[in-house]
């Protein structure tokens, strides 16, 4: 069902009261203190793991590590460093990891249609990844404790992806197994969503994208190309949610403009193949929301739009001081209230 103003008000202002942006603050930094991977950092990777394990379970949230074996993926290279997406292409004979999957004691979510909230764990080589994807991560955590305060749980499912620098591996099988055991009705995606320039000129478009976004670049030419808003990947599956999402924001904080981009193709396999022959749409497809946009479930991205906005993106200065804090909580807020709130969840 659709939501009321009024509604979304409330809820901001309610679980508002409760964001922490030094607890924001302190997840990035324990989580990007080095590199983490299954494969080129395996030790950091576990600590990593336990790390957000520990605080999911804090929150009140059932935690379950779900190992995966995969043979014979397409995927890409996890150097660091940023490369044009054909040579990024990587085929793996074989690959072995694992997705962590939490839910909420007696949410119902057999019974009732589930929203998943999900963000990568890993980074590329050499890169700490403050903003990628530390900075989704630390929402995510957020979010865990916001919803496990609820005197009522509601039907979310937390999901840390693994794998996401090799091709979106761990959300590819992520999104298959879930789909099997719960009704997916929506998906939010949490993708480097904690840097924001003032500067004018800060932002960047991708090739092409002025063409075929035209509405979305002026928007941004308005702002004098200043990166200070959150980007919102829809389709038109998930448009009322994206809409969502953006008056949750602007209710916390006029500091956060979202700004809303529907990909113009449609759920599953065909939305594939129309990428293949249209480039600048496949830079909306770049994290673990495509995964789940082609098994037809209705989706989000939330980014701060990574190498387009970031300079320090896939390097090793990706550190915690380059983040913003402060509208990082206004993220995590805007992104509880909308798995809250999903459009069609109840």
């Amino acid at each position: 069902m659709t939501e009321s103003g009024g509604d979304v008000t409330r809820l901001v202002q309610a679980l508002g009261q409760q964001v922490d942006v030094a607890r924001l603050r302190r997840h990035v930094e324990i989580l990007a203190r080095e590199p983490r991977s299954r494969r080129r950092a395996p030790e950091a990777m576990q600590r990593a793991e336990a790390y957000v394990e520990g605080e999911l379970r804090a929150a009140g949230w059932r935690v379950d590590q779900r190992p995966f074996d995969v043979r014979w993926q397409l995927g890409s290279t996890d150097r660091h460093g940023n490369r044009a997406l054909p040579l990024k292409l990587r085929l793996y004979p074989r690959l072995t990891g694992a997705n962590i999957i939490a839910d909420l004691p007696e949410s119902g979510r057999a019974e009732r249609p589930t929203v998943v909230v999900g963000a990568h764990l890993d980074t590329v080589d050499g890169s700490p990844g403050a903003d990628d994807n530390a900075s989704g991560m630390a929402v995510i955590l957020e979010v865990a404790r916001l919803l496990g305060q609820l005197p009522t749980p509601p039907a979310v499912t937390l999901a840390l992806f693994d794998m996401e620098e090799l091709g979106l591996i761990g959300s590819r099988v992520a999104a298959k197994d879930l789909s099997k055991t719960r009704r997916i009705t929506g998906m939010i995606c949490l993708e480097s969503v904690g840097v924001f320039s003032a500067e004018p000129g800060s932002q960047r478009l991708p090739p092409g994208f002025a063409l075929v976004f035209r509405d979305a670049a002026t928007t941004v030419r308005a702002m004098e190309y200043r990166g200070e808003f959150t980007l919102v990947v829809h389709r038109r599956s998930s448009d009322a949610a994206a809409d969502l999402w953006r008056r949750a924001a602007a209710e916390a904080s006029p500091a956060l403009p979202g700004i809303t981009l529907r990909d113009p193709r449609p759920d599953g396999p065909l939305g594939v193949l129309i990428g293949l022959a249209v480039p600048p749409v496949n830079h909306l497809g770049r994290s673990d929301h495509a995964s789940f946009w082609n098994r037809r479930i209705p989706a989000l991205m939330l980014t701060g739009t990574a190498n387009f906005r970031n300079t320090h993106y896939h390097r090793p200065t990706d550190t915690p001081e380059t983040l913003d804090y402060p509208r990082l909580a206004v993220v995590a807020l805007a992104t509880a209230v909308t798995a809250l709130r999903w459009p069609h969840a109840g």
